[in-house]
C-alpha cells in the first residue's frame, strides 16, 4: 500500500536545524576556505550624516594557504630597506630586524600579527608570494571541541551559537530580548487586559473583521519599509495571534499579518536605514535614490501580498479545520471559549493597561526612528510595559493580581519562549560551522560568496540581475542581518553589475528583495523563530505554508527586476 505523504510528521525545528548543521559541516570538507581584505568606506545616511562602514574588497579574494615563511623573511628584509614604508605601516624597525634574524621555519601568522604584519598588510604589499600555494586549506570544525580545548566543535554548536555576539545582536542580544519580552507579556496576559480588549473589539465591530487584516498588513509593511521592523514584531505577535484567531482565522494568518508583512516592506523599502541606505552607500550611488520606483513598488507588492493572505485567510475562516495549525491553535481558541463573562468584561483597569501598552509601543517606534534605540533599549522599554501593567492590575484588582503572581507571570512568560531562545542560538550555529561571516577570516562562506560572483560574469543583463536576486535569496538562508548581508555582498555585486551592464541601482534592488522576502522563511532568522514561538508553531509547519508564498514573492521580484531593467532604473 502506498503511504499517504500528507500524514508524514513534520520534523521538529531542532531536528531540521541539526540536519542543516551537518550538511554545512560536510560542505567544509569539500569547499576550501577563502578570505578577503577589507577597507572602510564613507556613505551618507538618510539623515544626511556621513558614516563609515567596513566592507570587503572584491578583488582581494584568495584561498587559505600556509605561509611561505622563507619568502616572508625576504619580504621583511625588503621592508627594512624602506624607512618610509615602515613609517607608513607604523612598524617598529628594530623589533622587525630582531625577529627576522631568527629561524623562519617556525613562524606563524600570530607571531607576525604581534609585529603589525597582519595577513592584510603582507598581502597588500607583496601579494600571493607570501603563501605556499601548493595546497588549499579547509576550515572544518572538529567533531567535538571548545575554544579552550581543540577549537570549535560541531557538537558544541548550541552553546557556541547562544554565546555568540553581544547585547546588540544575534545571538546573545536576541535571546535576552526574547526572554524579557516573554516575561513582560506574561504579566500583561495575566492581567486579562488583552483578552478583554479582543472581546470588546469583536463585539463592537461585527462584519468589519475582513477589513482589519489588510489594514494591519499595510501598517506592518510600512514599519518594515521605514525603520526595518523585525525583532519588534515578536511582542506585537503576542497580541495579534490571539486577536486574529478570535476573529476566526489561524496563527499562520497572524504571523503573516505581522512578521511577513514587515519583511515585505523591508524587501521593497524606499528608505530603510538598515538595508537600502547601507546598500546604496556601499554601491556608491546616492542614498535613498530610486524612491520614485520603489514607493509604487512597495504599494503594489504589499497590496498583492495582502490579497494572497486574504485568499488563504478566507478559506480558513469558512472551514477552520483545513488549517495545518488547527490543533496547535486550540490553546488560543480554548481560552476564548472558556472565557467567563467576568473575563470578557472590559474594565477601566483593562483600558488603562491597553493605553499604557499603546504609549510604550509609540515610545519604541519613536526611539527606534528618532534616537537609534536598539535591542537593549527595546528590551528595557518592554520590561517597563510589563511592570507598569502589573502594578496597574494590582491597584485595580484585576484577576486577583498580587506581587507574587506578577513575578510568577513574568517567570512563566519567559519560560514559554525559552525554547524559542534556544533555536536562535542553534540557528547561529549554522553560520559558525561555515566559518563565520567575517570576510577577513578564512571560511567556506567566503569561498561560496566569491564563486557566485565569478559565475555572474558575461551573462545578459536581465539574466545577470536575476542571478544576483537568486544569489541574495540563497545567501540570506545563512546570513539574515540586512546590514551584514549588504556589507558582505554589495562590494562584489556592485562592480559585477558594471561588468555585465546592470545598473547598480538594480543590483541594490536584487539585494533588497533577496534579503527581505527570504527573511520570512529562513529558519536562521531569530526574529521569525521568535514570532513562531509566540504562535506555538514549529518552523516545519510554517514552511509548508510559506514555501508557496515564497514562490509568489520570487515571481513578483522577478517581474520587478524585469521592469527595472527595461526602464533602466538608475
Amino acid at each position: 500500500m502506498s503511504k499517504d505523504l500528507t500524514k508524514l510528521k513534520t520534523p521538529h525545528t531542532y531536528a531540521i536545524i541539526f540536519a542543516v548543521i551537518v550538511v554545512c559541516w560536510l560542505l567544509t570538507f569539500i569547499i576550501p576556505a577563502g578570505r578577503f581584505s577589507t577597507h572602510k568606506i564613507e556613505y551618507t545616511d538618510n539623515n544626511g550624516v556621513v558614516k563609515s562602514r567596513t566592507v570587503l574588497m572584491e578583488d582581494t579574494f584568495r584561498y587559505s594557504y600556509a605561509l611561505n615563511t622563507e619568502q616572508v623573511k625576504e619580504d621583511i628584509g625588503t621592508l627594512l630597506q624602506q624607512p618610509e614604508k615602515l613609517a607608513e605601516l607604523e612598524l617598529d624597525a628594530e623589533a622587525l630586524q630582531e625577529f627576522a634574524a631568527g629561524d623562519a621555519s617556525g613562524w606563524t601568522q600570530g607571531d607576525l600579527d604581534e609585529l603589525g604584519l597582519t595577513d592584510d598588510v603582507l598581502y597588500g604589499e607583496f601579494g600571493m608570494e607570501i603563501y605556499d600555494t601548493s595546497k588549499k586549506l579547509h576550515k572544518t570544525a572538529v567533531l567535538w571541541g571548545t575554544d579552550d580545548f581543540g577549537g570549535f566543535g560541531l557538537l558544541n554548536y548550541v552553546f557556541e551559537g547562544l554565546v555568540t555576539g553581544d547585547k546588540y545582536g544575534t545571538a546573545v542580544g536576541i535571546v535576552a530580548l526574547i526572554l524579557v519580552v516573554g516575561g513582560a507579556f506574561g504579566i500583561i496576559m495575566q492581567t486579562g487586559a488583552i483578552d478583554a480588549g479582543i472581546y470588546a473589539f469583536i463585539n463592537s465591530s461585527r462584519g468589519l473583521e475582513r477589513a482589519a487584516l489588510p489594514i494591519l498588513f499595510f501598517l506592518f509593511s510600512l514599519g518594515g519599509a521605514t525603520f526595518g521592523m523585525a525583532e519588534e514584531c515578536i511582542p506585537f505577535a503576542m497580541v495579534m495571534v490571539p486577536f486574529v484567531i478570535a476573529l476566526g482565522y489561524d496563527s499562520i494568518v497572524a504571523v503573516t499579518v505581522t512578521y511577513v508583512a514587515s519583511q515585505i516592506g523591508n524587501a521593497v523599502s524606499w528608505m530603510s536605514p538598515f538595508s537600502v541606505a547601507i546598500a546604496q552607500g556601499i554601491a556608491g550611488i546616492p542614498v535613498l535614490s530610486g524612491a520614485s520606483f520603489r514607493l509604487p513598488l512597495w504599494f503594489i507588492v504589499t497590496g498583492l501580498s495582502a490579497a494572497y493572505m486574504m485568499y488563504y485567510a478566507e478559506k480558513i475562516r469558512k472551514n477552520p479545520e483545513k488549517s495545518v495549525v488547527y490543533k496547535s491553535d486550540s490553546y488560543f481558541r480554548g481560552r476564548a471559549v472558556n472565557a467567563t463573562e467576568e473575563i470578557r468584561e472590559f474594565k477601566l483597569g483593562h483600558k488603562l493597561i491597553l493605553l499604557e501598552m499603546l504609549a510604550v509601543l509609540i515610545w519604541i517606534v519613536w526611539g527606534v526612528t528618532q534616537k537609534g534605540y536598539y535591542i537593549p533599549e527595546i528590551a528595557s522599554q518592554f520590561f517597563v510595559m510589563g511592570f507598569v501593567a502589573g502594578v496597574t492590575a494590582i491597584l485595580f484588582k484585576l484577576n486577583d493580581m498580587t506581587v507574587n503572581s506578577m513575578a510568577s507571570a513574568f517567570q512563566s512568560g519567559a519560560a514559554d519562549l525559552a525554547g524559542t531562545a534556544i533555536v536562535v542560538g542553534m540557528a547561529k550555529g549554522i553560520l559558525l560551522v561555515l566559518g563565520g561571516s567575517d570576510a577577513t577570516v578564512p571560511s567556506t562562506l567566503n569561498t561560496i560568496l566569491h564563486s557566485i560572483g565569478v559565475a555572474v560574469h558575461g551573462v545578459p543583463v536581465y539574466i545577470g540581475a536575476e542571478i544576483m536576486y537568486l544569489f541574495q535569496s540563497c545567501f540570506n538562508l545563512a546570513v539574515t542581518s540586512n546590514s551584514g548581508q549588504a556589507a558582505l555582498t554589495m562590494p562584489i555585486m556592485a562592480p559585477l553589475s558594471d561588468i555585465i551592464g546592470v545598473n547598480r541601482q538594480i543590483a541594490v534592488l536584487a539585494y533588497q528583495m533577496g534579503a527581505g522576502f527570504v527573511d520570512a522563511f529562513t529558519p536562521v532568522s531569530a526574529s521569525l523563530i521568535g514570532v513562531l514561538g509566540v504562535a506555538r508553531m514549529d518552523w516545519g509547519t510554517w514552511a509548508k505554508f510559506q514555501i508557496k508564498m515564497q514562490g509568489f514573492f520570487f515571481l513578483m521580484g522577478s517581474v520587478a527586476l524585469a521592469i527595472a531593467c527595461m526602464i533602466g532604473l538608475s
